[in-house]
């Protein structure tokens, strides 16, 4: 592990609003777990054998990243172009696949099993962030076209389907499509309670937006509202929530004349009611993020070509 600064406090752990401060471990650092990744994405923590699984999509493989030894790994090699990942109420791995442009089960011994690849007879574009609902199994993932648009992640494609976002139902495995109006919807997550669902529209204009939604314990959604505005060249992307309902936030520079990567890079915070309360700077675009350790306090970041871990203050909502 490499801290990225000796100081404490880390100067990369900016304070945007006072209520940051009680999150934020004065003597902790941003520390580089690993790099040489080309696109780095979808980390999930799996504690009863304390690992991170991160996906490498254009090198087609899935890392596992060792907390004992520090050491990165292969899991995984063709990975179908895997990003997003999750883990079900068994432990089983959830993968959202680019190249065959579905949605699978790691079961215990290793078999795949196929849990979405079509929707009303179409093809889905290509499955990118995922999460579960705890209270009933319910299986949510994106799906943007961002696979689909050429060889880096995927395979060229038409597409099939408009941008949507699923739900898979536990029970009958049944597919539904409760969220088909965002272009380019990515990264998911659900408050503390499960009764808002949160997705970040990542191709929204003027700037990337995240939209909250009531979620019902049927598993329907409803009073969609406008819950942050990236107000900006931000590139809000993937995101984690913890027990407080403060949703951490890949982020970086959507490419804008003008914007500063070196200012945006990182991973944004925002309290329950959107406002911006801290930012985590790295060297490098932030995809994704996810909540592990033994105490589930330390941050993982999934950053361009590398993988760095911050502890903090607080716990994901999701162990």
């Amino acid at each position: 592990m490499e801290p990225l600064s000796l100081r404490y406090p880390d100067p990369a752990v900016e304070v945007l609003h006072p209520d940051f401060l009680k999150l934020r471990l004065f003597n902790a650092s941003v520390e580089r777990l690993a790099t040489g990744l080309r696109w780095a994405e979808g980390p999930v923590w799996f504690g009863d054998g304390r690992y991170l699984l991160v996906s490498d999509i254009p090198n087609d493989r899935i890392l596992r990243w060792d907390d004992c030894s520090g050491q990165m790994s292969v899991f995984r090699q063709p990975s179908n172009n895997a990003n997003g990942h999750a883990r079900d109420a068994l432990g089983r791995l959830v993968s959202c696949e680019h190249l065959t442009r579905r949605v699978t089960r790691t079961e215990h011994d290793g078999r795949v099993t196929v849990l979405a690849d079509r929707f009303e007879g179409a093809r889905l574009n290509s499955p990118n962030d995922i999460t579960l609902c705890r209270r009933d199994g319910a299986v949510w993932f994106t799906d943007p076209s961002f696979g689909i648009g050429g060889h880096w992640e995927g395979e060229p494609a038409e597409q099939e389907r408009p941008h949507g976002v699923y739900r898979i139902d536990a029970v009958t495995g049944g597919l539904t499509c409760p969220i088909d109006d965002l272009d380019g919807p990515n990264g998911l997550a659900f408050s503390p309670d499960e009764s808002v669902l949160y997705v970040i529209e990542s191709r929204a204009t003027p700037h990337r937006l995240i939209w909250a939604y009531d979620h019902a314990a049927d598993g329907t959604l409803s009073n969609k509202r406008l819950h942050v505005d990236a107000d900006g060249p931000g590139a809000l992307d993937g995101m984690a929530c913890d027990v407080a309902g403060n949703l951490w936030c890949g982020f970086g520079s959507n490419g804008a004349p003008g914007a500063d990567p070196a200012a945006l890079d990182g991973v944004r915070v925002y309290n329950p009611s959107g406002q911006p309360i801290g930012h985590i700077h790295l060297p490098e675009r932030c995809a994704n993020v996810c909540f592990g350790g033994a105490k589930g306090n330390r941050l993982f970041m999934a950053a361009s070509h590398s993988v760095y871990a911050l502890y903090v203050n607080t716990t994901g909502a999701v162990r």
